[in-house]
């Protein structure tokens, strides 16, 4: 038929039956010339033919993505039917879907985590086990049900035996005690009592960690230490959020979990050691954590639903307070812990660290015997520290040494030649010689050589022994020993105070012809503040006088252009350190006299602690023999 159809009549025909617009066929029907009109048709007809093709393909992908699925729900129901056949009448994943819902009805929840927990409980029953966000929401599910919402465990009210296991475990540290009996006192009366955060401050190895542990076994209660020296990431705090791929919880509700009790001793370890970087501030995350009145609704991250910290009982451990930001600082509530004096050192090391080292040794009680003036020896000679980490260490060296002899004396059937007492000149041969010795009575009978007492950055404190010496010159002043830039302007103050009183020194001193250099020894340890103002004007007039200062004095204290005395920091710190040092008197500012409080009585009573109000009164006691110095010191004569 279409061999015998005129071309035109053919134009016609295949315009009328391809889609197109009214005015497209309207254009072929007028189009008069039969080779434009066919070229026109023809278009049409190609265009038809490439929508055809394309929805084909459509159609096809389709029906593969329909066909797919149809073929695993065949396989599925297959399977059914051969689990049937052979007994098995329920499918695992049903099994477990079905142990899942009993445990999230079982669980104690929150109102808010069990709308969670509900919803995602449908969500996954909906879902294949071969998909990868079943396992993610399956995993979700977990952690929720297996912490510790509502779940509490009893304290123990006993406030004498918790005074008990306190004693027992720690010496001294009177302070932290009673602030946890008091604690139980008005758990007593009021049990919704919301748990303190504390913060315990103090220098390396003075058992902060250690008394942790001790007031969790004092409250019934379970301890969780969370070590926070070096955490820069504040998703290690808050975890992170699920849409990361392996996201969990953050560091305080795997604490929790791990308890499995919602009123835990969380122990915050190194808290003035979290770093930060771009991935946030660990410290600002912190801030929920440690504030009474929002940790109530604390927020990780990956649970995204409020859990409730009211009743943990956090204790953070610090050693340098300055680095701890000011709103986390104003959070907590600061408990100082001291060093360690000489007495208590005995006692502890008598009590619990010589035991504690015997047994990891091996040997009998009866096998190492060390009397108190021993210990005394190791802790007054062979360390300097406020804590007893390195006196454990120097008795685990004895130690040692005990067991290789006794082992020797059983090989060789020498038991009858073995001695266990440890003398001095046997401590001598294991530890060598002292590595401390009373050097403060040998500097200081040098003029232009006074001791002053420092607080160091590890929260300890410490003896500073500033030299002073003159050389032929143009009036210079020279300063070494790695100063900062606070205790380099207390040099200028107090060469400054001796040039304005030099008569009344009794200076006879041609200061421009003449150089001044103060040296601080261990010149690769850095140093700054203030408080060595007295120390420094105190060794220029030493040297300038050339009159030693009296033997076993130490002093700190900031001066001013005017000889005022102004009150520093940390006293109880460095008369402890003058203590172990063997200082016999220290002078320290009169408006310090209310930190004097906290210092042991032991040590108030061994030292003899002179107010000073003037620096005329630190030199009347660093020269008692000048009595020039009696007629200065009020202060209408500064």
């Amino acid at each position: 038929m279409l061999k015998n159809t005129p071309p035109g009549q053919l134009s016609d025909l295949f315009g009328s039956m391809v889609d197109s617009s009214f005015e497209e066929k309207l254009s072929i029907l007028t189009t008069v010339d039969l080779k434009e009109r066919l070229q026109k048709v023809i278009e049409l007809m190609k265009r038809q033919i490439q929508v055809l093709s394309i929805s084909q393909e459509l159609q096809t992908s389709i029906e593969n993505k329909i066909g797919k699925k149809q073929r695993e729900f065949l396989l599925r129901e297959q399977l059914a039917a051969i689990k049937k056949e052979l007994g098995e009448t329920e499918d695992e994943n049903d099994d477990e879907m079905s142990d899942i819902g009993k445990r999230v009805q079982n669980a104690k929840l929150s109102p808010d985590a069990r709308k969670v927990a509900n919803k995602e409980l449908r969500r996954l029953k909906n879902m294949q086990p071969n998909m990868a966000e079943h396992q993610v929401i399956r995993t979700y599910l977990e952690w929720i049900i297996e912490l510790p919402w509502e779940k509490s465990s009893e304290d123990s009210l006993d406030i004498s035996k918790a005074r008990k296991v306190l004693d027992a475990d720690h010496q001294g540290l009177q302070k932290v005690k009673t602030r946890i009996v008091e604690y139980l006192a008005v758990r007593k009366l009021n049990k919704s009592l919301k748990g303190p955060i504390l913060c315990l401050a103090g220098p390396p190895g003075v058992g902060k960690t250690s008394l942790g542990k001790s007031i969790a076994n004092s409250l019934g209660r379970q301890f969780y230490r969370i070590a926070l020296g070096g955490v820069r990431d504040e998703a290690e705090i808050r975890g992170h959020r699920r849409t990361y791929v392996g996201a969990l919880p953050g560091l305080i509700i795997h604490a929790m979990h791990k308890c499995g009790v919602n009123n835990p001793v969380i122990l915050l370890d190194e808290i003035d050691k979290i770093s930060r970087d771009v991935r946030g501030d660990p410290s600002s995350a912190l801030l929920e954590v440690l504030d009474p009145e929002q940790n109530h609704t604390f927020t990780d991250h990956y649970l995204n639903i409020p859990f409730d910290l009211s009743k943990v009982l956090f204790i953070a451990t610090a050693n340098d307070l300055s680095t701890i930001p000011a709103p986390l600082l104003d959070r907590m509530e600061m408990i100082e812990i001291p060093g360690y004096t000489l007495d208590e050192k005995v006692a502890i090391a008598r009590e619990h660290l010589l035991p504690k080292q015997i047994k990891n040794h091996g040997l009998q009680p009866d096998l190492l015997q060390m009397s108190d003036a021993i210990i005394s020896r190791i802790s007054s000679q062979y360390t300097r520290e406020s804590g007893v980490r390195n006196l454990e260490r120097e008795i685990a060296t004895v130690c040692r040494s005990q067991t290789l002899l006794y082992s020797d004396a059983m090989e060789n059937d020498r038991l009858q030649f073995f001695k266990p007492t440890i003398d001095m000149d046997r401590l001598e041969s294991i530890l060598g010689q002292p590595k401390f010795t009373d050097e403060v009575s040998e500097r200081t009978q040098t003029p232009g050589v006074v001791t002053g007492l420092a607080y160091t950055g590890n929260g300890s404190g410490g003896m500073l022994f500033i030299e002073a010496t003159s050389v032929p010159g143009h009036g210079k002043l020279k300063l070494t020993g790695k100063l900062g830039d606070v205790i380099r302007e207390s040099c200028e103050i107090g060469l400054t105070f001796v040039k304005a009183n030099q008569s009344k020194l009794q200076i006879d001193f041609d200061f421009d012809k003449h150089d001044l250099h103060i040296h601080f020894p261990a010149g690769a340890t850095p140093k700054d503040g203030p408080s060595a103002g007295v120390t420094i004007a105190t060794a220029i007039i030493s040297l300038l006088t050339k009159t030693p200062v009296i033997h076993h004095l130490a002093m700190t204290g900031e001066l001013s252009l005017r000889g005022l005395v102004l009150p520093v920091g940390g006293i109880k710190e460095k008369l402890l350190a003058a203590h172990l040092g063997k200082i016999e008197r220290v002078c320290v500012p009169e408006k310090n006299k209310k930190d004097l409080e906290d210092v042991p009585l032991r040590i108030r009573q061994d030292l003899n602690i002179i107010l000073c109000r003037t620096i005329w009164d630190v030199l009347r006691a660093a020269f008692p023999d000048n009595q020039r110095y009696l007629q200065y010191g009020n202060l209408s004569s500064l």
